[in-house]
C-alpha cells in the first residue's frame, strides 16, 4: 500500500513516498524536492558473504530523460558513471556504512535513479534521505535513520540545500550528513573559511538533519516491517583465550616495527607462529585464529595510543612525518614536484592548455554545455604500496580522492578571465602509507607554482585519525596506513594559511559529536601550518615566468561586427592564420579573441594579423594602403584589409588635377589621411593633406580639381552612383580584387581570403 508524507522544508515542498515504485525491493522510496525526483531501491542477500568485510555496494545513476535530454556520443544510452555519479555514490556508502550493525556480513545493494532534474536542486543528499528511508522501512538491520544537507553561506547568512544558482555565489558548499544526535560524513570546500566557520555550519546543519529525520520517523511509523534474522560469527572462547595468551606480548612488539613493511612482516609472522602452535588442537579453524590475531593487534594499537600516547612509528598524536620537496623535478613539464612525507610519495605535473582542452560535461544538471577549465587527475597503482592487483580502469577511489584534491586547489586558482588557461594536474602515487590525497594536494599546489600559476596563496592538507576505547579518545595528526584502518576516523582538511578549502570526513563508529571535530579541526591547522612551511623552504611563491614550454596566451577584444570577417568563409581566413602562424586562435560572440602559441614570435604575428584584419580605422590617422580602383571624380584606395575610402580628385594633390590617373594608378601603394566618415560610415581620404603646399599658392588655388570636381562645382561633394557605393562597400575578396595585406607591416604576406561579413549571432565556435 502506498504511504506518502508531504512538507515545507527550507521553503520547497518535499515529498517522501513509498509502496508505489520497485515494489519487490527489500524496500524503497521516492523523494521529491522542487520539481527533482529521486528513487532508492535496496535489496539484501538471504546468506552470509565468505568475504572478509561487509559487502556494501552502491549504485547512483542519474537517468537523461530526468532533464529531457538525449545521451550524447554515438552511443545513445547511459553507459559508465561519470564523475560525479561515483562522487555522489560515495556520498551515501560512506555515510551509511557505519550504521549496520557490526559482525552483519550479508550483501546489501543499493540503487538510485535519479529521474527527474529541475536543475534548481541537487538530487545527492536527497538520494540519502531516500536510501535512509528505504533501510529503515525494510527488512534490512539499520541502526537508526540518516539524512543529509547541502549547506551554503551567501552574504554571511547560511543556507540550507541552496540552488545551484545560489552556491555560484557561496563561500561553503558542504554536504554534511548525520543522526539525529550526531554527524556521520561531511564533503565539501570552502573558500578560505576558519575552522569556527566550519563547526558553525555543521551547527547548523544538524538542526536541519534533524527536521529531516523526523519527516522520516513520521512516516516510519506505518511502513516498518519486521527486520531480519542474521547471526554475528563468533569463534569458540577457549580459541578466544588461547589466541589472546599467545598473540598479545608478540602483537605489541611487531605493530611497533617503525617502517610499514617491516612492521605488516612481523605480523604476519606472529600470526603464522600463533596457527602452528594451535593447529593441532584447532585444525579447523585456521582462518578465524587468523582473525582473531587481527583483533588483537586492533585492541593493543588502540590501548597503546589511549593509555600511553604511543604510535606505532614513535610519533607523538600531533607529530607530522619528515616531509621533502623537490620542485621541479620533470624537465619537459610544464610544472612539477615530487612530494614525500614519510613513506607516502607524490609525483605531481601540472600542463597548461588553452580554452580548446576544456573538458565538456554532459549534465542533467544544466541545460547547456558546461565545461571544466580545471581537471587533477589522481591515480594509485598497486606498486604504491608493494601490492600485485590487476588494474582495470580507473577506480571510485581514485576518482573520489582526486575530486577531494582538485577542490582543494580549486578556490585559491586566478579567475580565467585574468589567467586563461586550461589546467591539467596528475598526481601519480609512488609510496602510500596514509593520506596520499593530502599529498595530492601539497604536490599539486608546489606544481602549480613551478609552473607560474598565480595562486592567491600555497595550499596544504593533512589527514587526521581517532582513537576511541573505554570512553576515552585520541586525535593522531598525520595518520598511517594502520591507524586509518585500525583506528574510527580519517578526517582530512585541505587550506591555506588562512582557512579551508577542502574538507572530508569519514568515521567507523555510529557518529561524532561536534565537540571531538572541534579539537580535530584545531590539531588540523596546526598540522597544515607545519606542513605549509616545510614547503615554503623549497618554493615560497609562483615563479615569476611561465615554463619555455607551456603556451602564451593573450586575448584581443574586437568588435563583434569583425567577428565574420576574421573567421572568413567557412572558417577559411582564421584557419589561415592559424596555419601561417602556428598560434590557436578561439573567438566567441562577444568579440573576445584568444591566441595562444608556444614562443612569443608567433604570438605576436597572430595578433598583427588580427589586429590588421579586425582594426576600425580613425579620424586624423595616416594610413599606407593600395589603390583598388580610379574613377573620373577620384581614387578607392584600401587602407585596411577589407575597408576602402575614397580619395577625391580634389584630394589627390595641390593644384588641379585633369584625371585621376594623371596622379595614381590602380595598384599603387600611397600613403592617405583619413579627414572624415560620412553617416553612412563611408571613409574620405586625402593624399594632398600630407603634401606641403606649394609656395605662393593660394587656398582656391589649392583646392583645384578635375571633371566633376569641387573646382567646377563650387566644392560639392559629387553624387556616387550605386556602383560605385556598391563597389566601395564590398570587400575584396567579394570583388575579386588583388593586393598585398600590409596590416601587420611584414610586406609579401599573401592575404587571406575573407568572405562577407557575418553576423556573431548563430556563428559557430571552432
Amino acid at each position: 500500500m502506498m504511504q506518502r508524507i508531504e512538507r515545507v522544508f527550507a521553503g520547497r515542498k518535499l515529498t517522501i513516498e513509498t509502496g508505489r515504485m520497485a515494489k519487490q525491493a527489500a524496500g524503497s522510496a521516492m523523494v521529491q524536492y522542487g520539481d527533482t525526483m529521486v528513487l532508492a531501491a535496496v535489496t539484501v542477500s538471504e546468506n552470509l558473504s565468505p568475504l572478509p568485510f561487509f559487502p556494501l555496494t552502491v549504485e547512483y545513476k542519474e537517468k537523461s530523460y530526468a532533464a529531457g535530454k538525449i545521451p550524447g556520443g554515438f552511443i545513445k544510452r547511459e553507459g559508465r558513471p561519470h564523475d560525479e555519479e561515483i562522487l555522489s555514490a560515495r556520498i551515501i556508502d560512506r555515510s551509511i556504512r557505519p550504521l549496520f550493525p557490526e559482525g552483519f556480513k550479508n550483501e546489501v545493494q543499493v540503487f538510485v535513479y535519479v529521474i527527474s532534474a529541475d536543475q534548481e536542486n541537487d538530487a545527492d543528499v536527497l538520494a540519502l534521505m531516500a536510501v535512509s528511508f528505504a533501510l529503515n522501512a525494510s527488512r534490512i538491520p539499520f541502526l537508526a535513520p540518516i539524512a543529509g544537507v547541502r549547506l551554503g553561506r551567501l552574504q554571511d547568512k547560511w543556507v540550507i540545500n541552496p540552488t545551484f544558482q545560489q552556491l555560484e555565489f557561496s563561500d561553503i558548499d558542504m554536504v554534511i550528513a548525520g543522526s539525529r544526535d550526531s554527524i556521520v560524513m561531511v564533503e565539501g570546500g570552502a573558500l578560505e573559511v576558519s575552522e569556527e566557520d566550519v563547526i558553525e555550519g555543521l551547527t547548523i546543519a544538524q538542526k536541519g538533519i534533524r527536521e529531516l529525520i523526523g519527516i522520516q520517523e513520521e512516516l516510519l511509523k506505518n511502513t516498518r516491517v519486521e527486520k531480519m534474522k542474521w547471526t554475528k560469527v563468533t569463534h569458540p572462547d577457549d580459541l578466544v583465550a588461547k589466541v589472546k595468551e599467545l598473540a598479545k606480548g608478540k602483537i605489541g612488539e611487531a605493530i611497533n616495527t617503525p617502517e610499514k613493511h617491516a612492521r605488516v612482516d612481523a605480523v604476519e609472522m606472529v600470526k603464522r607462529q600463533v596457527i602452528e602452535l594451535l593447529t593441532q588442537d584447532f585444525p579447523d579453524n585456521t582462518k578465524d585464529i587468523a582473525d582473531l590475531v587481527g583483533e588483537v593487534e586492533y585492541h593493543q594499537l588502540r590501548s597503546q595510543v589511549i593509555e600511553r600516547g604511543e604510535r606505532v612509528d614513535g610519533r607523538k598524536p600531533t607529530e607530522v612525518r619528515p616531509i621533502t620537496v623537490q620542485a621541479p623535478i620533470l624537465p619537459r613539464a610544464h610544472g612539477s614536484a615530487l612530494f614525500t612525507r614519510g613513506q607516502t610519495q607524490a609525483l605531481v605535473a601540472a600542463t597548461l592548455g588553452t580554452e580548446q582542452d576544456v573538458q565538456r560535461l554532459d549534465s542533467i544538471d544544466n541545460p547547456d554545455e558546461s565545461t571544466k577549465s580545471f581537471m587533477l587527475h589522481y591515480n594509485f597503482p598497486p606498486f604504491s604500496t608493494g601490492e600485485v592487483r590487476p588494474v582495470r580502469g580507473t577506480s571510485r577511489r581514485e576518482i573520489g580522492h582526486g575530486n577531494l584534491a582538485e577542490r582543494a586547489l580549486q578556490a585559491l586558482l586566478p579567475p580565467y578571465e585574468e589567467f586563461p588557461y586550461t589546467i591539467r594536474i596528475v598526481s601519480d602515487i609512488l609510496e602510500s602509507n596514509g593520506s596520499s590525497s593530502m599529498a595530492s594536494v601539497c604536490g599539486g599546489s608546489l606544481a602549480l607554482f613551478d609552473a607560474g600559476v598565480p595562486m592567491r596563496a600555497a595550499c596544504a592538507g593533512v589527514a587526521m585519525g581517532l582513537i576511541t576505547e573505554g570512553g576515552k579518545y585520541a586525535i593522531l595528526t598525520d595518520i598511517l596506513g594502520t591507524e586509518d584502518h585500525l583506528g574510527d576516523m580519517d578526517f582530512k582538511v585541505a587550506g591555506t594559511e588562512n582557512g579551508i578549502t577542502s574538507i572530508q570526513m569519514d568515521i567507523k563508529v555510529e557518529g561524532l559529536d561536534l565537540k571531538i571535530m572541534r579539537e580535530a579541526l584545531a590539531q588540523a591547522k596546526d598540522g597544515r601550518l607545519h606542513i605549509l612551511r616545510e614547503m615554503s623552504k623549497a618554493l615560497p611563491e609562483p615563479r615569476a615566468d611561465l615554463s619555455p614550454y607551456a603556451p602564451r596566451i593573450v586575448t584581443v577584444q574586437i568588435s563583434p561586427e569583425k567577428i565574420g570577417d576574421l573567421i572568413g568563409p567557412k572558417g577559411k581566413t582564421i584557419r589561415g592564420i592559424q596555419e601561417e602562424t602556428g598560434a590557436e586562435i578561439t573567438v566567441d560572440d562577444t568579440g573576445r579573441v584568444t591566441i595562444a602559441a608556444v614562443g612569443g614570435e608567433a604570438l605576436e604575428r597572430a595578433r598583427a594579423m588580427i589586429k590588421a584584419l579586425t582594426a576600425e580605422p580613425v579620424i586624423g590617422e595616416i594610413y599606407e594602403g593600395t589603390v583598388k580602383s580610379t574613377t573620373a571624380f577620384g581614387a578607392f584606395v584600401e587602407i585596411m584589409p577589407g575597408t576602402e575610402g575614397l580619395v577625391h580628385i580634389s584630394e589627390l594633390k595641390h593644384g588641379r588635377t585633369e584625371k585621376t590617373e594623371d596622379v595614381v594608378k590602380k595598384g599603387d601603394r600611397v600613403k592617405v589621411k583619413l579627414l572624415d566618415r560620412d553617416e553612412r560610415g563611408r571613409l574620405r581620404l586625402s593624399m594632398k593633406a600630407l603634401l606641403p603646399k606649394p609656395e605662393g599658392m593660394t587656398e582656391d588655388e589649392g583646392n583645384g580639381g578635375g571633371r566633376g570636381g569641387r573646382g567646377d562645382r563650387g566644392g560639392e561633394r559629387p553624387r556616387r552612383s550605386d556602383e560605385h557605393r556598391r563597389e566601395a562597400a564590398e570587400p575584396r575578396a567579394a570583388r575579386g580584387g588583388d593586393g598585398e595585406q600590409e596590416g601587420d607591416g611584414s610586406p609579401g604576406v599573401e592575404p587571406a581570403e575573407r568572405g562577407p561579413r557575418r553576423s556573431s549571432r548563430g556563428r559557430t565556435r571552432r
